[in-house]
């Protein structure tokens, strides 16, 4: 379990194609300070499990990237297969049970890829609109939580024009200079994916409701 506060900006260091699947290894100093083999660390909003760590050149004790086995499901339905070696990601470990929840509730399941639409910047800040799969609109309201590439947001508007004149359901999000400085979101372009994460107590009030899809 997560909560989209992102504690670090890490980087690509490997992508090793194992059959149909990758193996994935990551530098993030702070994230693997105190990781363990089993752990679980979000990679831009993906939940994954440290299968190895390694170690600081010049400091065998010191540990400072992670490597984690990432699925052909986690491929198809996440942004992640389309990271490079030396791709920013935003990294956070699993919340701590006696740790404040300062974002929302994040599982680190992906529910589906978003584009970027567009950037109108502010004074210091910048609103962000996202194109999302019409299957996830029904459980974005204005005001509520959404999990952009990991990072917990809230959104600021909601619609469904598109300036083509083509029906296509978006997201806002307003990002101030923290999350602008300290997250991938700061330089994510136009027309770039980015992993979506619906609020999870939405689709649980949705089944317990028996509200068809």
């Amino acid at each position: 379990m997560f909560t989209g506060i992102v504690e670090e900006l890490g980087r690509i260091e490997a992508m090793e194609p194992a059959g149909d699947d990758i193996r994935l290894t990551v530098h993030g100093p702070l994230v693997t300070s105190d990781a363990a083999r089993g752990d679980s660390i979000a990679v831009n909003g993906v939940c994954l499990t440290v299968t190895d760590l390694g170690t600081a050149p010049g400091d065998p004790a010191a540990a400072d990237t992670f490597t984690a086995d990432v699925m052909p499901e986690t491929l198809t339905h996440s942004s992640l297969g389309a990271l490079t070696v030396g791709s920013p990601v935003n990294l956070e470990r699993a919340v701590r049970v006696d740790g404040r929840l300062g974002g929302h509730i994040v599982q680190g399941h992906v529910d589906g890829v978003g584009t970027v639409l567009a950037r109108t910047p502010g004074d210091r800040w910048e609103v962000v609109r996202v194109a999302i799969p019409a299957e996830l609109a029904r459980y974005v309201v204005d005001k509520g939580s959404i999990t952009l590439d990991g990072v917990s947001l809230t959104v600021s508007g909601v619609g469904t024009d598109a300036p083509d004149g083509t029906d296509t359901d978006w997201l806002e999000v307003s990002l101030i200079p923290e999350t602008l400085a300290r997250t991938t979101l700061g330089a994510t372009g136009v027309g770039s994916p980015v992993n979506l994460e619906v609020d999870v107590l939405a689709k649980y009030t949705e089944k317990l409701l028996g509200v068809a899809r």
